[in-house]
């Protein structure tokens, strides 16, 4: 498999293992139409996520709670054409971007000038794509969407990241209706969304209901020859009542040979009918088909059609070309839709924005039947994917959940007041739409776990502290303590595959792990993984009873 290399390649290719773990600190939820207090107690399973702050550094706070858990992933990426005008969708010359370009390099003797705007865009895609696999699910799949800029670029790191066995293909999104006529080249009517499975585990991407209430023809030209017997009274037809005699009937290539004579009353064929023609279907098959409930007819102009028993439950994969057809609008849609929602001012800003039917279009493939699935965003921008996942829940009544994460200054008053607006209803007169209903919550990145010197920041909050050593432990999200302290607990983070965690920590003092302390626990489990600061049990004592000491803060793991 070609390997796709660049300058700075060597300071990313590992580089999420080196960005700091931050908490995340909530500042509001929106629900029943108002801003309120948020709740700490509220599951992450419960609500919906808008996180403002750096895409890295929220991916890699999301570890603990997501991992391995969201179903779809979708992001519209800087698409890199070199514009230095900042606009939204169009280079890596983002402030907050350059900024991170500098301080990954600060080090290497590598400096921003020295980075081609490619290799830019490489070096910030690359550990976002590293972070964005582990969180998705097993079943799961990523969209992303690109443009001429990148997409070779892309694939080959696709490639290397999620393997190019799980490459499903490459998407033709129709962006326009006319093009431009200014172009003296081409005029660009497509946009690229390419497509990754999360493993080689089977997934069936859902396209549109094959044939639901639609009869469909049993002759194929290119078909071998076949005699058919259809029993008496089975065949419904729009010929007149009558005798019809043998012979062919219809065009050469698709026209039957009927090889006996049949009569027609009330629209019913009501002799057995011996045909010969290139059918699709065999007598065994079809013997069964008519068994089951399928519907046969023939046409006034002698063609057999048929509508199967289970046709409503039939689908077709989706066609690699997304256009109106799929009922997905262009950037234009997308564009009257901002208009409608904020009036005026946004379209300066997100001049290249998706609708939000080409996001739930691309939802809908992996998540039709999935109601709870949980779908992502890390270049959120306007916030159009939570629109996409609001609508598809209200069409459906499914309860599937968005997480959005947006680095811009405009996170709050334009990400997550568009969902404000989506939610409680929006638009004037013929153009409003109804709100969809749904909730929220507001994220900004908080404090760093560690600190500069590798010591834990206690002013994270033990909470923090203990779902971060769960997930380092058990790669499980950690179930939050709702009544009472960790010392109250007895220090117990929890039990998983037979093991006992424990924190033993305080704030303000250090903590020996002793035999006082093990007198105090009372959960059985084989084995006991157990976090102080100290410890004054030798090794032979801790080996025969099953005990692994962890001292804090050295033994914590950083992911």
């Amino acid at each position: 498999m070609p390997i796709l290399n660049w300058i700075g390649k060597d300071a990313v290719i590992n580089h999420h293992h080196d960005v700091p773990y931050r908490t995340l600190d909530k500042k509001y939820t929106f629900a029943n139409g108002k801003c309120v207090e948020a709740a700490d107690n509220v599951s992450a399973d419960d609500e919906n996520k808008i996180i403002h702050g750096d895409n890295l550094e929220a991916l890699k706070a999301l570890l603990p709670e997501y991992e391995g858990r969201v179903k779809c992933i979708y992001i519209d990426p800087p698409y890199n054409t070199g514009n230095e005008k900042w606009v939204y969708n169009d280079n890596v010359n983002s402030p907050k971007i350059q900024k991170w370009l500098h301080d990954v390099y600060h080090d290497s003797g590598i400096t921003v000038d020295d980075l081609s705007r490619h290799d830019k865009w490489l070096c910030m895609m690359y550990p976002r794509l590293v972070l964005l696999k582990k969180l998705l699910a097993n079943d799961g799949a990523i969209f992303i969407s690109i443009d001429d800029n990148e997409q070779a670029n892309l694939k080959l790191i696709c490639d290397e990241i999620f393997g190019a066995g799980n490459f499903v293909g490459i998407f033709s999104w129709v962006r326009k209706k006319k093009g431009s006529f200014l172009s003296k080249t081409l005029r660009k009517m497509i946009e690229y969304v390419y497509c990754y499975k999360s493993s080689n585990s089977d997934i069936e991407f859902y396209g549109e209901n094959a044939y639901s209430e639609k009869w469909q023809p049993i002759v194929k030209r290119t078909n071998q020859q076949k005699q058919l017997i259809i029993p008496s009274n089975l065949i419904e037809t729009t010929l007149p009542d009558g005798l019809y005699d043998a012979g062919f009937r219809g065009k050469e290539g698709t026209g039957v040979e009927f090889v006996n004579s049949f009569t027609v009353k009330n629209g019913i064929v009501i002799t057995d009918v011996t045909v010969l023609g290139r059918f699709v279907w065999t007598q065994d098959f079809l013997d069964n088909e008519l068994k089951n409930g399928t519907k046969i007819s023939l046409s006034n102009k002698f063609g057999f059609n048929v509508l199967r028993f289970n046709q409503e439950s039939k689908t077709k994969t989706p066609s690699t070309l997304i256009n109106d057809q799929n009922g997905v609008g262009t950037n234009e849609d997308a564009s009257f839709d901002l208009q409608k929602i904020f009036k005026s001012g946004v379209n300066e800003v997100f001049q290249y924005s998706k609708p939000h039917s080409l996001i739930e279009y691309l939802i809908n493939m992996l998540c039709k039947e999935d109601l709870y699935a949980i779908i992502l965003d890390s270049f959120a921008g306007s916030g159009t994917t939570a629109h996409a996942v609001l609508n598809l829940n209200k069409q459906d009544g499914g309860n599937r959940k968005f997480i959005l994460v947006e680095m811009e200054d405009y996170a709050e008053n334009i990400t997550a007041e568009r969902v404000r607006r989506v939610i409680k209803g929006y638009g004037e007169g013929k153009n409003a739409k109804e709100g969809t209903g749904g909730s929220f919550t507001f994220y900004e990145l908080g404090e760093p776990i560690f600190k500069e010197d590798g010591y834990l920041n206690e002013s994270v909050g033990t909470e923090k502290l203990c779902e971060y050593i769960w997930y380092t432990e058990t790669r499980k999200p950690y179930s939050r303590q709702t009544e009472g302290n960790l010392a109250s607990k007895g220090y117990l983070l929890g039990t998983h595959n037979d093991t006992a965690y424990y924190f033993y920590y305080e704030p303000n003092k250090a903590t020996t792990l002793d035999k006082a302390f093990l007198n105090t626990i009372t959960v059985k489990a084989d084995m006991y993984i157990i976090y102080a600061d100290n410890c004054l049990l030798n090794d032979e004592f801790m080996h025969l009873n099953n005990i692994k000491f962890k001292k804090i803060p050295r033994d914590i793991k950083k992911i």
